[in-house]
């Protein structure tokens, strides 16, 4: 239970709470050196607490619903693009050229996933086209912090692979390890909008709370799509230039509608959504939004008791601050990589458990808020970071014991339903509590099929 103390505690939660939380034990889920399974059930235990809680106050319940964590349904969420199936068909997760690759000291991972992020990396490269062979040449010319910065320099992503050693001496480390799990800061006094009670039901705790969606790949959509399920309105919003890569858009899409917008363009319908919303979450680079006004204090002074959820990266802070990453992107600069691997290849977690981790942690964080916020009435705001949840995962979280059954599949947490995107086979959410959500309201449409407006 280590695990789930600290993510309860890191998002302000009273420990009187913990033993409502039971667990159903399976040896073999998410399998790996480091205390991955640990990790996934302390993230999503935090949350499924925190949506029990913020539902037992909003029915008036004197008792706090239990909640259940189910190792089986856990790690089977934890991998939940792998499960998808549309039509039938998988999808395929990483393109060719996001991938670990030798260098002349060593190893470096890319990531080109999406077409902007390709177009810098083989301009970095001096590569004129998509060639696997052609790029892997390049690169084994160079050396991997070479590789690094200059792919940077254009606006890539690559990142040269370390050891926990080289990255503990690293200045991003020390500034990552230097803050707390979860960042939790108010931002105003002024009394939110309160929410109308439950009606005597946990079942749907974030009921009637709106959020604004300003986030992208699988952290902070997870963060989202979890929200979605509690209840909560949530319209993720996108730039028209910049489009969500589609069978990734599925499998965070379940319960939320999507649209676009340009913040420019069309800045006075940003506005009006703002002045309705609850909740803003944003999962660009820190900084990135203040351009248009969108940093959190000049947020909720345009919408006092608003709560800002954030989710970069590598933080806020440090050398790194600015740079883009991705879940694959932090195994391999913070050591995880080096210790999954072997003396021939880097290695990997068994899932993308920073993202899935830190994206139900993230949730947890917004539920309580939520809690706070209806106590004692002002904003706040909450930030996380993918690689303070792999500092977490590395040096803090300790192995818990084997289950007494071996986890042999995803089947029994699989569902399959219908949508205009055609016939979804998917991962059922891990979030349990008595009287709570077992699946979505609705399933995924299309990537800014919907009008931006909240239902």
């Amino acid at each position: 239970m280590t695990g789930i103390k600290s993510a309860w505690s890191a998002v302000g939660g009273d420990p009187a709470l913990l033993p409502r939380v039971s667990t159903v034990l399976w040896e073999g889920a998410l399998h790996a050196r480091l205390p991955v399974r640990e990790l996934a059930r302390a993230c999503v235990g935090a949350c499924a607490l925190a949506a029990a809680e913020l539902g037992a106050r909003r029915a008036g319940l004197a008792e706090v619903p239990g909640v259940r964590l189910d190792d089986g349904a856990i790690a089977t969420a934890f991998v939940s693009e792998r499960h998808l199936l549309v039509d039938g068909r998988a999808p395929v997760s990483f393109a060719p050229l996001s991938r670990f690759w030798r260098t002349a000291d060593g190893w470096v991972r890319t990531h080109a996933n999406y077409p902007h992020h390709r177009a810098r990396l083989l301009t970095a490269l001096g590569v004129p086209e998509e060639d696997p062979d052609a790029a892997g040449a390049a690169l084994a010319e160079r050396s991997s912090r070479e590789v690094e910065e200059s792919v940077y320099a254009a606006g890539g992503l690559a990142v040269a692979l370390r050891t926990p050693e080289e990255w503990a001496a690293h200045e991003q480390a020390a500034a990552v390890a230097r803050r707390p799990l979860v960042e939790r800061e108010r931002l105003d006094t002024a009394r939110a909008r309160a929410l109308p009670p439950l009606d005597g039901s946990p079942l749907l705790p974030a009921a009637g709370v709106r959020v604004l969606d300003l986030t992208r790949v699988i952290a902070g959509p997870v963060a989202t799509r979890t929200l979605a399920l509690l209840g909560a309105d949530v319209l993720r919003v996108d730039a028209p230039h910049l489009p969500e890569l589609a069978d990734q858009h599925a499998d965070t899409g379940f319960g939320k509608r999507s649209a676009t917008l340009d913040l420019v363009a069309d800045r006075r319908a940003f506005e009006e959504l703002l002045t309705a919303a609850d909740v803003v979450v944003t999962g660009y680079r820190p900084g990135a939004l203040d351009r248009f006004g969108l940093s959190a204090r000049e947020l909720t002074e345009r919408r006092p008791g608003l709560i800002v959820a954030q989710l970069s990266a590598w933080g806020s802070y440090g050398p790194w601050s600015g740079r883009r990453g991705f879940d694959s992107l932090v195994q391999a600069a913070t050591g995880i990589a080096a210790i999954e691997g072997s003396a021939e290849r880097p290695g990997a977690l068994p899932a993308q458990a920073l993202d899935h981790g830190t994206g139900y942690l993230l949730a947890a964080a917004v539920l309580r808020a939520l809690t706070e916020r209806a106590e004692q009435g002002d904003g706040r705001c909450v930030r996380l970071s993918l690689a303070r949840t792999a500092a977490w995962l590395t040096n803090q979280i300790e192995p818990g014991p084997d289950g007494n059954a071996a986890y042999d599949g995803p089947d029994d947490w699989l569902a399959e339903r219908d949508s205009t995107l055609g016939r979804l086979r998917y991962a059922l959410p891990p979030v349990s509590f008595a009287g709570g959500p077992v699946d979505w309201a609705r399933p995924p449409g299309g990537w800014g099929a919907d009008p931006a407006r909240w239902a």
